[in-house]
């Protein structure tokens, strides 16, 4: 789940099991290479604190533990300008120092604690860093270990912080870069009135309504690529691919980078489609929020239709049969989607009967608290 620390929000990211796995494997390597030798360990505070304190814990032989406290950070940003807080206190000469850093990205901290062990006459100097960030890193100098390399995106918890907060995390979060984006997958059965409701809440809420079946009619009409791709499944009978279908709403998010979120409508049908969205979203730095279905009465339901049938021309509006079938259809398809939601507790069933502002209201009430 996403968490707030001042003005930003931060997502989950590297879990506390997974960085205990990060931290044995630097332990064991380190300890292999340097056999019965007893290293100095020098930690970089602030950050590093907690990565230095699980380190020591594990390591199987004797060793000896020290700190210098080095500042670059002013809130989101790595300065050029390195404040040395605390150096060395005891002498190294002819030791193996292994400096045991939280995170190296631009390097200039790295570049400080060059400077700083340059006339210790230390016998080895390793650098060990338990994440980097190599498309930041400007520097040359050799990283002798690393527990995992990351994106260029700012982090938090497990000793590193945004403006003091966030150190005390036990599992590691990234800055979400889209930070107040609601998404959510709109559902209802035929006749819910979804389509009505979904633009009082694009008004509303100022996001962007995406309906699978307009963007279908959209691409294969003007014949883009993947529209021509699509049709050429739906003129043979066939399913269009969920890759094409995804690829289209992919091209809907681009065109809409500063959107407040969007209302998906259509999308997803299935597990596998859901999947597909998170993964999008996902790569979006975003997510889905909720899936919110209305929920109407069956005979309610085939009441409107057929009523709506009386001056809509569709023919599925005017037959009783047929409209029944869809609603079991519907029914048949969401079952799934409502159980993955649910298990993510993302699904919010909202009463689809009354007047169309009660209605309103109802899917406003989950919005805001959204």
């Amino acid at each position: 789940m996403l968490i707030k620390l001042h003005d930003l929000y931060f997502k989950p990211f590297i879990s506390e099991k997974e960085i205990g796995t990060i931290v044995k494997n630097m332990v064991d390597a380190i300890a292999e290479d340097l056999g019965d030798e007893m290293p100095v360990f020098v930690g970089v505070l602030n950050g590093s604190f907690m990565f230095v304190s699980d380190f020591v814990k594990k390591y199987p032989k004797s060793c000896e533990v020290t700190f210098i406290k080095l500042a670059s950070y002013e809130g989101v940003k790595s300065t050029e300008d390195i404040q040395r807080l605390i150096g060395l206190t005891q002498d190294l000469t002819d030791r193996t120092v292994v400096v045991l850093e939280d995170i190296i990205d631009s390097g200039n901290t790295l570049e400080e604690v060059h400077r700083i062990f340059r006339n210790e006459n230390v016998k080895n100097l390793i650098i060990a860093t338990l994440f980097y960030k190599p498309e930041a890193y400007a520097k040359d100098f050799k990283l002798h270990y690393v527990g995992k390399e990351i994106p260029n995106k700012f982090i938090v918890g497990y000793g590193l912080d945004y403006n003091g907060l966030g150190r005390d995390l036990p599992a590691i979060y990234q800055l979400k870069t889209t930070q107040y984006m609601i998404n959510i997958v709109l559902f209802g059965p035929p006749g819910a009135g979804k389509g009505t409701q979904a633009e009082f809440l694009k008004e509303k809420y100022d996001l962007v309504h995406i309906s699978t079946g307009d963007v279908f009619r959209c691409n294969i009409k003007n014949e883009t690529a993947l529209g021509m791709l699509a049709k050429s499944y739906m003129d043979k009978g066939a399913l269009v691919p969920d890759q094409v279908t995804i690829d289209m709403l992919n091209k809907e998010v681009e065109k809409n980078t500063d959107a407040n979120g969007f209302i998906f409508d259509g999308f997803p049908r299935t597990d596998a489609q859901a999947k597909a969205l998170d993964n999008l979203m996902d790569s979006k730095d975003s997510q889905i929020n909720a899936m919110v279905a209305l929920e109407v009465d069956d005979e309610v339901l085939v009441q409107r239709l057929l009523k709506r049938g009386e001056t809509s021309g569709r023919a599925d509006d005017a037959d009783e049969g047929i409209i029944r079938n869809r609603i079991k259809e519907y029914y048949n398809k969401t079952a799934i989607l409502k159980d993955y939601y649910s298990e993510q507790n993302k699904y919010f069933g909202v009463d689809g009967v009354g007047s169309i502002e009660a209605i309103t209201e109802r899917l406003s009430n989950v919005l805001d608290k959204l």
